[in-house]
């Protein structure tokens, strides 16, 4: 037999009736002797993993035969948490009490017993084992106690503050922000124990605030002199020989479209039009040129990702020597690309797509608010000349294609979106509504179609490679979204079998009527993450059978290695062994990718969080309007109105009823008066406190609108 864990467990399941020591189970099993140390070795490993529990005795079963569950702990800063199992079995999370805990910290894997069920019917149950520690160390403020200290973490969620002793404290004073090694793991009655290893700074210090999201996520800022070193090498990887083997598009109207404080350019578009209709260049910075396979540049950018971008900053997944300057499209200069052309008829239907390396020269830096008013207003100043035309042939085409794109099934959540702006001295000035107009579509449309011949290209030809996946919502999340609709008067087709079109038209249906944007928000909070896979999985929501991610090589590595694929299925064909190696590749760069993706994600969501509750600081006292966009067991957020910061309003401070949680129906009622905070009310709401430390903003209700 082989000894594959899942092979292991299937068997154990199927014959074992009971929990057995080692040689039992081998016995059990019909485990061969020349296989028993493996064996041993293999049933070990499943035990540190919580596959299957050792029991006193040195007994071994699976967790769900002993009425056992293994998961992951997740923290509430009143001392509870929640295990998120790592099998869903439709019982949900299971609730753990304080004096249940044992010692466990926000995101170790550990072992429990579901001992009871709740009011609700929820599962409560009791830790026993702590699988994995999963924390070394933690970002916090120190707090002196006599000769000693504590660190309060920053997230509310690690609710264990860490004991450090006297000679752990080096140099850390009262209301520094620290980063705290665990040497001591809480346990009954003991605290854990840590040593200070950095001290960031004062905790009002903007900057400070910054570097203790960076330390707390473990993003470098820096790069190392090799890569910078090589980065500088291969800005100079731009030569006479090289010019001659591209196609020569220099001559050709071309340009960026980006946003104002945009300086990495990574894609420009050119189009003409032909006798059946379009041909639209789709040219991306050629990265791959510069950033060769495996070399140390190339593995820098691997274990970044993608660039992190964030109010007044950036961190680059290349070096600024390549990022914004050699691989940026910058206007007036020579730069390499690869370009995708596609040729549309006038319907917008694609009638041929085609691949090769070019040389380019940008005549225009455009921003998306410039272009915009060049397509509603005109060129009355008549500065533009030929481009304007070409400006317009390509708003017209992005019409038509976004038209053809929504009519087929793709989904465009109306939902929006904050945009930061600082200060020259790095103080927040305002927060807006992040504008989204003609050219944000018109890129957009060109960018996707660029990104969907690449990826229809790939699959034709048998290669490997990066997709772009969204799967469908869980069956259960769509019935629980339909539930609410209800109350609306509004179905969808199907919550078993639904299509990206029914939610599409569901969304037409809603638009512009007062429930439009709780609607938007719950169907979002419905939906699956997107994701990068091995696997051609299609995307639901652009309703694309083949997508991939291409357009943008500078800030995201999958499309880097996209472009290196593309460039080898255009000169020769993989060996079925070739595409053996490379779909193991693939397989290891997407998950990688994902992972960095959704790291990034929190990093820039944590320092947006940071840059609303420092705009917020001096707000104490103030009266807004707002809007309740989200609903949870503790209280409800509201969106302030005029400045687009998000508060919560604690349902503990609501003193004039109890109130019942709601949870399908994302609400809180009032026992005795009946009075109902739902998502989609609008609220007059006092801003109550503002903690920096905390990055949180509460609010108090003052009326209903």
């Amino acid at each position: 037999m082989k000894l594959t864990q899942d092979i292991i467990l299937k068997q154990i399941h199927k014959k074992a009736k009971r929990p057995m020591k080692i040689a039992e189970l081998a016995r059990c099993l019909s485990i061969p002797d020349a296989q028993r140390r493996e064996f041993r070795s293999r049933i070990k490993e499943m035990a540190e993993a919580g596959t299957l529990i050792r029991l006193r005795g040195g007994r071994f079963g699976p967790p769900d035969e002993i009425n056992l569950i293994t998961g992951t702990f997740q923290g509430h800063p009143n001392g509870y948490g929640f295990i998120v199992p790592d099998k869903d079995d439709g019982e949900g999370d299971v609730y753990i009490a304080p004096r249940n805990t044992a010692g466990a910290m926000h995101k170790d894997r550990v072992v429990a017993r579901i001992e009871s069920r709740g009011n609700l019917g929820r599962p409560e149950g009791r830790i026993i084992r702590i699988l994995e520690r999963t924390t070394s160390s933690l970002i916090g403020l120190f707090e002196p106690l006599d000769r000693d200290g504590w660190v309060v973490p920053m997230e509310e969620k690690y609710f264990h503050d860490i004991f450090v002793p006297a000679k752990n404290k080096h140099g850390a004073k009262r209301g520094h922000v620290v980063v705290v090694e665990i040497t001591s793991y809480p346990a009954k009655h003991q605290p854990p124990i840590g040593n200070v290893t950095e001290v960031l700074g004062y905790s009002n210090d903007p900057q400070v605030e910054l570097k203790s999201i960076f330390r707390k996520f473990g993003t470098r800022t820096d790069f190392p002199p090799n890569v910078i070193k090589q980065a500088e090498q291969a800005a100079a990887l731009f030569d006479k020989e090289e010019r001659e083997k591209r196609r020569d598009l220099t001559n050709q109207i071309a340009f960026t479209i980006d946003g104002e404080t945009a300086k990495d350019f990574d894609d420009a578009v050119s189009l003409n039009l032909t006798d059946a209709g379009y041909l639209l260049d789709v040219h991306i910075a050629d990265v791959s040129h510069y950033v060769t396979k495996d070399s140390a540049l190339d593995k820098e950018a691997l274990e970044r990702g993608t660039s992190i971008y964030f109010p007044n900053g950036v961190i680059p997944m290349l070096p600024f020597g390549l990022s914004n300057e050699a691989c940026s499209l910058k206007p007036d200069v020579e730069r390499l690309t690869m370009t995708v052309r596609i040729e549309f008829d006038r319907k917008g239907n694609v009638l041929e797509s085609k691949f090769f390396n070019s040389i380019i020269k940008s005549c225009a830096r455009f921003t998306y608010t410039e272009v915009a008013h060049l397509i509603e207003k005109g060129d009355t100043k008549n500065h533009y000349g030929k481009t304007m035309g070409v400006l317009k042939q390509m708003h017209k085409l992005s019409r038509i294609l976004r038209k053809r794109r929504f009519e087929s099934g793709s989904v465009d959540f109306q939902i929006p979106e904050p945009e930061i702006h600082m200060d020259s001295e790095g103080q927040v000035k305002r927060i807006i509504k992040a504008e989204h107009n003609d050219a944000h579509e018109m890129i957009e449309e060109f960018m996707l179609a660029a990104n969907q011949a690449v990826a229809r290209y790939l699959f034709e030809q048998k290669t490997p490679s990066i997709h772009r996946i969204h799967e469908a919502p869980d069956e259960d999340k769509i019935a629980a979204f339909q539930e609410f609709i209800d109350g609306f008067g509004l179905r969808l087709r199907s919550t078993r079998t639904v299509r990206s079109v029914d939610l599409h038209n569901l969304l037409r249906k809603v638009h512009d009527r007062p429930e439009e944007r709780v609607i938007n928000t719950l169907l979002l909070r419905t939906m699956k993450r997107a994701q990068y896979s091995e696997k051609g999985l299609g995307h639901f929501c652009l309703g694309f059978d083949h997508y991939t991610h291409f357009t943008s090589p500078i800030r995201r590595y999958p499309d880097l290695t996209t472009h290196r694929l593309l460039k080898a299925c255009l000169t020769r064909k993989h060996s079925a062994r070739e595409k053996k190696c490379l779909a193991k590749e693939m397989k290891e760069i997407s998950e990688l990718s994902s992972i960095k993706e959704e790291k990034a994600m929190e990093v820039e969501r944590e320092v947006n969080d940071l840059r609303r509750v420092q705009f917020m600081a001096d707000k104490v006292g103030e009266t807004f309007s707002g809007l309740i966009v989200s609903v949870t067991p503790f209280g409800f957020f509201v969106e302030l109105t005029k400045v687009f910061v998000e508060g919560l309003v604690r349902i503990s401070s609501l003193t004039d009823d109890y109130y019942i949680y709601i949870e399908p129906e994302h609400k809180w009622r009032g026992q005795r008066r009946h009075k109902v905070y739902q998502i989609g009310d609008c609220v007059k709401v006092r801003v109550a406190e503002v903690s920096l430390t905390l990055r949180r903003i509460g609010l108090t209700l003052q009326q209903p609108l």
